[in-house]
């Protein structure tokens, strides 16, 4: 069962983040912000202007009092111990903005927008250095840890890019369509096409995952300035709205428009693959039958990573998912999720 969190919004919450010290923000329609103690008490709570969607929240990796919140095309910076008024509003982008993204050294914001933009904000001079571009909206942008200056994004145009900030184009690109390896599914693609929604990296920084409308959870490997897909399971039957790496080695949650949370381990696949992810999908032929090897490129295989990867725990959340959290209450693992509802869940996760 679920412990609700209640009281902090009247409105649907759409984002949630948490910082350092277990203090967790969560922003809903109607400029609802709200911050909770780890016993769900509302600790702060403040009406943005405009009453503009709050679409993503993150806490500064380096100053936990420090809050970037996102309001129809404004993002604003809040000051956790006084949640008053924004202390600064930054006016980058043209379009409702879907995702905000700090990398680890708190020098560069990056915010993703419906026009398919993402600007990239120097935050110590307070203005864009980088303009990077999908041709559709752009749903989510993540920094890679240990690598200040990277990052990735995907978007309803079915790309997902590798950027450096020295670069205006993307490293690497990969159409999430053409990449299919499921022949039956890809007849259905033109109903179900795989427009990306969410992005997770890693603690490593090599490795993430995206989940896509078509009810897939695809996990990649950056290799130098390309990255290669290296698995892909079918993880709910509708849209993959969240996919989150935990701190472990390679444990995913993803939540979904079907109402369910799923915690895999994928960390076995992954680690076979770490002595040469070049030689990644070569040796994956090699391990196939010999009918698999000569005549199709790597159905089968993906056939049967689907058929072998199950997830180690199912949540019946009920509700469409608008985001997921994980942190560290009262010593135990615990899953934030919040959905068309004005409250949070919260469920306890399995040690790894």
């Amino acid at each position: 069962m679920a412990v609700k969190w209640i009281g902090g919004h009247s409105s649907s919450v759409l984002c949630l983040s948490v910082n350092k010290e277990g203090l967790v923000a969560s922003g809903a329609e109607r400029g609802e912000l709200t911050l909770w103690d780890g016993g769900g008490t509302p600790a702060g709570q403040l009406q943005l202007p405009k009453a503009d969607d709050v679409t993503s929240v993150v806490f500064s990796p380096q100053c936990p009092t420090r809050l970037y919140t996102s309001h129809g095309e404004t993002i604003s910076l809040l000051d956790v111990r006084s949640l008053k008024e924004p202390v600064e509003h930054f006016h980058v982008n043209e379009e409702e903005i879907n995702c905000l993204a700090v990398n680890e050294t708190d020098s560069f914001l990056a915010a993703a927008d419906d026009s398919g933009a993402v600007k990239i904000m120097d935050l110590e001079k307070k203005k864009v250095i980088r303009s990077l571009r999908h041709s559709n909206i752009c749903s989510s942008v993540v920094f890679r840890p240990q690598r200040p200056q990277s990052l990735v994004s995907c978007g309803l145009d079915m790309q997902v890019m590798l950027w450096n900030l020295q670069k205006a184009r993307p490293l690497w690109t990969t159409n999430l369509q053409e990449c299919q390896t499921d022949g039956a599914q890809s007849a259905g693609q033109f109903f179900n096409p795989p427009l990306a929604h969410s992005l997770s990296v890693a603690s490593c920084g090599n490795v993430f995952g995206c989940g896509a409308q078509d009810g897939k959870v695809r996990i990649f490997r950056v290799t130098g300035s390309r990255f290669e897909q290296e698995l892909e399971f079918q993880g709910h039957r509708l849209g993959v709205s969240q996919v989150l790496f935990m701190p472990e080695a390679y444990w995913l949650l993803t939540g979904g428009n079907d109402g369910k949370v799923l915690l895999w381990d994928v960390s076995s696949d992954v680690g076979k693959l770490q002595k040469s992810p070049a030689k990644s999908l070569q040796r994956r032929k090699v391990q196939a039958p010999a009918s698999t090897r000569k005549n199709e490129k790597l159905t089968k295989v993906a056939s049967d990573e689907h058929d072998r990867i199950l997830p180690k725990l199912t949540i019946e959340h009920g509700e469409k998912v608008n985001w997921i959290l994980c942190t560290e209450i009262k010593g135990s693992k615990r899953v934030l999720v919040a959905d068309q509802s004005s409250s949070v869940s919260l469920y306890l996760l399995p040690e790894p």
